[in-house]
């Protein structure tokens, strides 16, 4: 595997990018071991907007920042396999209503017992309260750069 450039090996931006890839894969690679394979990184954000009550598509194009068709696209899929249902909106009688299935809730119970898995080793590592450290200096600069708050769109931009 071809090494990064030295001058690229510091800077916060390709530590950031690798830190991401690196938990993304593995989280990948985990949830293929519990026979969730087909779920793609791009699926995770979208399940995000489903929690806790589901969302419209409207509200998943708003919040994912990407178009009505990518949307559909992606709900298809998911739907195709069982991770997703569209039902019809209680206050809307045109609307549908995307909501996590068992199967979809199971996903999302297997992601977070990864992530905290992850998080605990890399605790390891570093140490808890590093770790708890970077996640609050984190947290503090993305509210300052969005003004007192967390951005509301979950997709990561390149």
């Amino acid at each position: 595997m071809p090494k990064t450039p030295r001058r690229h090996q510091e800077d916060l931006a390709s530590l950031f990018s690798v830190a991401f890839s690196a938990l993304n894969q593995e989280l990948h690679q985990r949830l293929n071991e519990l026979g969730f394979g087909d779920i793609r990184p791009m699926h995770g954000f979208l399940f995000q907007g489903l929690i806790p009550d589901g969302a419209t598509a409207k509200t998943l194009v708003e919040l994912l920042g990407i178009s009505k068709q990518a949307v559909s696209q992606m709900l298809d899929y998911l739907e195709e396999r069982g991770y997703v249902a569209r039902k019809p909106h209680p206050s809307d009688g045109r609307g549908k209503l995307v909501v996590l299935t068992e199967k979809g809730q199971a996903a999302i119970k297997a992601k977070e017992s990864i992530y905290s898995k992850i998080e605990r080793r890399w605790g390891e590592i570093v140490g808890p309260e590093r770790l708890n450290m970077m996640r609050s200096d984190l947290k503090m600069i993305i509210e300052s750069i969005n003004e007192g708050d967390l951005p509301q769109k979950l997709r990561p931009t390149w």
